[in-house]
């Protein structure tokens, strides 16, 4: 076979330092490197079959477990009667007017003035991060910060705004980053709700006194709240500052909502100029129809009495695994959050665990670098409302197992 330039270029990838790790870690543990997998069936209790076993899935992220909820899966297939498949246009050619309607649905549960709904959360915070700054201005960002805030900023950077990160969750550190930045016109600052590998809030409150006090608006990557946290779910931002009149939060609609697409809050002048200046709402794709048909209904569910139900079933949960795990001797990060994560420390023994839970029935995501910090592997679980009484009880005996040991080995050391 002759060798072309697309062969050459391919095998010039394998040479890069991320390709070769993981390629490493997959030569070395094929038996526990559990990525790529094919999910083949699932079911109402969150089992899911991976190679003809039944799993209990605590890897999924659809908190609330709306996607199996009927009136969604009714919404979804009016969407599709309605609408078909897909509208087939970018947004900035026209809108279907399930879009306006879930827009002004998500500002309605929010209390805020508007939204703008983009193809996902890391397109909304790829468009809107580089679409709300100039060379006068200054974006920084929490360190822990999800990968999508980081991409944004320095896509804002190769426009020519300076950028800066600064130390986790940290108020001080922050305030000096802004008087180190010299003169500024505006300056953005980029922090998570809720980090996605640890389960943890920030100091909300504080972090927005400064931004107030040294010109510069807060920006909070809300993606694994919404729904889940504060008051009726409406998020961290919500629950922990006084106002929103200095805060843009970016929203999920595929996680708690389990539907399909990302958003940003914004007054209606700021939401017009979004729209001409995010390239990946103007030349992305739209979310599909049926499933803004869906996001209205989810809306509608959130602002119902059944939410306090689902909320309650959610919550009762984690406290349970919670409990357990500590129970059991095992230490944990989050806690108050559906996202429960157990430092293991080494790559090979997280891939271990993760491969010794799954053979005892549970599905837990093992995390390694370079999603989180070389040496700082992690189990991370994510609780869901529907999750059986009996599964968590189940994987509580199977952590206390297989991650006890894990910790002790860490501890002795």
């Amino acid at each position: 076979m002759s060798l072309t330039p697309l062969n050459e270029l391919t095998s010039g990838l394998k040479r890069n330092g991320l390709v070769r790790f993981f390629e490493h870690y997959e030569k070395l543990h094929p038996d526990t490197h559990f990525k790529d997998l094919t999910v083949q069936a699932m079911d109402d209790d969150r089992g899911m079959w991976i190679g003809g076993k039944r799993l209990v899935n605590f890897g999924s992220d659809s908190f609330l477990g709306l996607d199996r909820h009927p009136r969604v899966l009714a919404a979804l297939k009016r969407g599709v009667d309605a609408w078909g498949a897909h509208n087939g246009t970018s947004r900035a050619f026209s809108s279907v007017e399930a879009n306006v309607v879930a827009e002004a649905k998500l500002a309605q549960w929010l209390r805020v003035e508007d939204t703008l709904i983009y193809p996902s959360v890391t397109l909304t915070n790829l468009g809107a991060i580089p679409a709300l700054v100039g060379r006068q201005d200054i974006v920084l960002c929490d360190q822990l910060g999800h990968q999508s805030l980081q991409e944004g900023m320095r896509l804002a950077q190769a426009a020519g705004v300076r950028t800066g990160l600064f130390p986790h969750a940290d108020p001080d550190r922050l305030r000096e980053a802004l008087d180190d930045a010299g003169e500024y016109r505006q300056a953005l600052v980029c922090v998570d709700g809720i980090y996605s590998m640890s389960g943890t809030v920030p100091p909300l409150a504080e972090l927005d006194k400064i931004c107030r006090e040294r010109r510069a608006v807060l920006y909070v990557d809300d993606a694994h709240a919404m729904g889940v946290h504060g008051e009726g779910g409406r998020g961290t931002a919500l629950e922990h500052l006084s106002d929103l009149s200095n805060c843009l939060i970016v929203g999920s609609l595929s996680k708690a909502f389990s539907c399909f697409g990302g958003f940003i809050t914004c007054s209606s002048a700021l939401k017009k100029y979004l729209k001409m200046r995010s390239t990946s709402f103007v030349f992305g794709g739209p979310v599909p129809p049926p499933y803004l048909e869906a996001v209205c209904e989810v809306c509608d569910i959130l602002m119902s009495p059944e939410y306090a139900t689902l909320a309650e079933n959610l919550h009762a949960n984690i406290a349970r695994l919670v409990r357990g795990l500590a129970g059991s001797g095992i230490s944990c990060l989050g806690g108050k959050t559906p996202i429960v994560t157990m430092v293991i420390g080494d790559e090979e023994d997280a891939l271990r665990a993760g491969k010794d839970l799954y053979d005892l029935g549970y599905y837990v995501q093992s995390v390694t670098f370079p999603a989180v910090e070389y040496h700082k592997a992690v189990l991370r679980i994510q609780v869901n409302s529907n999750h059986r009484i009996q599964d968590i009880d189940g994987l509580v005996r199977a952590v206390a197992e297989v991650v006890g040991k894990s910790q002790q080995k860490r501890r002795a050391a």
